[in-house]
């Protein structure tokens, strides 16, 4: 049996239970399949410098630790996010001969490499020692073989998958019985973390338009809003609109389902995103989804699967929801039924795994 060991700086607990909960998602996929996964990850929130700093020198030595007392055990590891966590993944290939694949999600290719160059050497050293090296979408290929210098052999585009199982069609009436919301109402649904980078802000401003046209809509937000200082300016922008909407804290996946079965449209206004899983989770719930025209929304959107409109632009966002409530409810059901069976479980798992058979024979020809 193989066994991998699994580098993240982001992993879900009890008390975050959807902080990373793409790589607990996809680590309990491959040992679903018989791979032993050694997971080493962070699964608390930054607060604050100190705090932020005494986490990460723990995990590290913690990481580090791992690796000399298992070196000659582990076929590979596969780290999570370029910088910071494919740092240790390097160390582990440079010190034991350990080899590696990285995940780029994003975040660390389209924020944290533009904060230094000091961080952008990092993460081209991480990216260009990978064996193989992972992007959640086509873009981040892009920018990881022409801004960082690696094969384009070496890199695969694939995203983290769809759990079908939690995320599949279901009845809009039942859903709604379920959550107590009424069936005349037009329920616009946003899914993400309370930030600006998420287009929350226009997201408002689009809303306050669709309200003259549809005095019906509503709209619901679902995320963390762990950020004070952005709550504060939300909360501002909402008075000066006059317009009311709900927001809960993030939810389970089997919650999150219902309530995108429920919604009339799922929107993802992000100014940029590696990928967009929850809007394919959205897609693979049978919902339609309108989106920025942003990384790998671009894509998973693109060919008329879903709506893509023009980041941070609320004109457009608003005449992209207005056209998804006024169209037939199946009008892009096939094509986004198609997108989703390239991105199933099933799927992932026997790309990921081919990826992995390939870096252990690597190494074992050495």
């Amino acid at each position: 049996m193989r066994r991998i060991a699994v580098f993240s700086n982001m992993y879900p607990s009890e008390k975050h239970p959807t902080f990373g909960i793409f790589v607990k998602n996809q680590v309990e996929l491959l040992r679903s399949k018989g791979i032993q996964v050694d997971l080493i990850a962070i699964d608390e929130p930054g607060k604050g410098k100190a705090a932020t700093l005494k986490k990460y020198l723990v995990w590290f030595l913690k990481s580090l630790g791992f690796l000399v007392r298992n070196k000659k055990h582990v076929s590979l590891t596969h780290a999570h996010y370029a910088f910071p966590t494919g740092v240790l993944s390097l160390v582990g290939k440079k010190l034991f001969g350990i080899p590696y694949v990285v995940t780029v999600h994003g975040g660390d290719i389209d924020k944290m490499a533009t904060k230094s160059e000091r961080i952008a050497g990092y993460t081209r050293k991480v990216l260009q020692g990978a064996d193989e090296v992972i992007t959640v979408g086509e873009r981040l290929k892009q920018d990881v073989v022409g801004t960082f210098g690696v094969e384009g052999e070496r890199v695969h585009v694939m995203s983290m998958g769809v759990n079908t199982e939690i995320f599949h069609p279901m009845p809009k009436e039942e859903a709604r019985k379920e959550l107590g919301i009424p069936s005349n109402e037009k329920l616009l649904l946003f899914v993400g973390n309370m930030i600006e980078a998420k287009g929350v802000l226009d997201l408002v401003d689009a809303f306050d338009i669709v309200r003259k046209k549809h005095p019906e809509a509503a709209l619901h937000l679902i995320g963390s809003s762990k950020d004070e200082r952005f709550m504060d300016t939300l909360a501002k922008r909402l008075l000066s609109k006059d317009v009311r909407i709900s927001h809960q804290e993030p939810l389970p996946q089997k919650k999150i389902a219902k309530w995108i079965a429920a919604a009339d449209v799922f929107v993802l206004p992000s100014h940029h995103e590696g990928f967009g899983l929850v809007a394919l989770e959205a897609m693979a719930v049978g919902t339609k989804v309108v989106g920025s025209d942003v990384g790998g929304l671009s894509f998973l959107l693109g060919n008329e699967a879903g709506i893509l409109v023009d980041p941070k632009n609320p004109g457009s966002l608003a005449d992209g929801l207005k056209r998804a409530l006024e169209e037939p409810a199946e009008a892009r059901r096939k094509i986004a039924d198609e997108k989703v069976a390239g991105h199933t479980y099933d799927v992932i798992a026997e790309r990921l795994t081919t990826i992995y058979d390939a870096v252990s024979k690597g190494k074992n020809d050495k």
